[in-house]
């Protein structure tokens, strides 16, 4: 995003070099940078972010509500599933979402994915991994 913002001020710096040094009569005073319009100029970084992952099927963090029940839901599978570190577990839950968005129709891959996603120095069985993708589809992923 760096990069792209850079570029693009590159881009306009160069733009009001090139006129200024124009001889069509236009004075440097007048010459105005080209207007940048593109939406990483104009979308606040935050929103951006929560865009793409919307459209990935990421939905935003969830209410401290929600967030307490999923926590539970995960604890009552396995204690090692959180472990302590409860925004890992909620990060991973909501990109189980976006699996659930990419592969829709192929619930064997987002039981694999979910296993490998929330396996980490303990391994989760396949059954552990559904009861994790029931917990994260019922209390994260937006009904469809």
């Amino acid at each position: 995003m760096k990069r792209t913002v850079m570029a693009l001020t590159t881009l306009a710096l160069a733009g009001a070099l090139a006129a200024c040094a124009s001889s069509d009569g236009v004075k440097v005073e007048d010459a105005k940078p080209p207007v940048l319009s593109t939406p990483a100029a104009t979308a606040p970084p935050g929103k951006a972010i929560q865009d793409a992952e919307r459209d990935r099927g990421i939905p935003s963090k969830p209410d401290a509500a929600t967030r307490a029940k999923y926590i539970r839901a995960l604890e009552a599978i396995s204690p090692a599933i959180v472990n302590g570190k409860e925004d890992r577990a909620v990060s991973r839950g909501r990109d189980t979402c976006g699996t659930v968005h990419s592969f829709p129709k192929d619930h064997a891959k987002q039981v694999d994915i979910t296993r490998q996603r929330f396996s980490g120095a303990r391994e989760f069985t396949t059954a552990q991994a559904e009861q994790i993708l029931a917990a994260v589809r019922t209390h994260l992923c937006p009904k469809k």
